[in-house]
């Protein structure tokens, strides 16, 4: 069975409804994901941070994150981007292998992460006693914290962000 052809006007008609459809498509689209509640993604200014030292597993620093008053984001279940100095080996890695839960920070929310800063079994490393933190994706505005104690850092891992305390315990294995 042949086709007729059609003529170019109609196939101009044709694609201008088309493209009008595609285009109204877009902008519901769009306007529907204006009108989304979910919190922009944390940067490290939207967030104060505190570190302490805690002595399970063998010690390890325990990071705190709240949003500033006003201010709701949501923070990535990832890593914090952290080091101990500018040294590429200062460098914290992932203690852990998945993605966690993000987390909505808005006020008294708090998110808690955890840094081994030496996970080898010797006396090697390097002292520290601060740490360049920021919200991974926003290295530029990494901030410094200082150290309750001067610690050795060797090989460093941090667990990700997490809403509950009890999983940012760093476990080196």
């Amino acid at each position: 069975m042949r086709s007729r052809p059609v003529a170019r006007s109609a196939r101009l008609a044709l694609a201008a409804v088309a493209a009008l459809a595609l285009t109204g498509a877009a902008t519901a689209a769009a306007t529907a994901d204006s009108r989304s509640t979910a919190a922009p993604a944390c940067v490290t200014d939207d967030l104060t941070f505190t570190v302490t030292e805690e002595t399970q597993a063998g010690g390890y620093l325990f990071l705190t994150a709240k949003a500033k008053p006003g201010i709701s984001c949501t923070l990535e279940g990832v890593f914090p981007s952290a080091s101990f100095g500018s040294s590429p080996d200062s460098a914290v890695s992932p203690a852990e292998h998945t993605v966690s839960a993000s987390i909505t920070l808005e006020g008294s929310t708090t998110a808690y992460a955890g840094i081994n800063p030496k996970i080898t079994n010797d006396d090697l490393g390097r002292e520290s006693d601060q740490l360049h933190l920021s919200v991974a994706g926003d290295e530029v505005n990494s901030i410094t914290l200082d150290l309750p104690n001067t610690i050795l850092v060797d090989q460093p891992i941090a667990t990700n962000w997490h809403a509950d305390p009890a999983d940012a315990v760093p476990f080196s294995v």
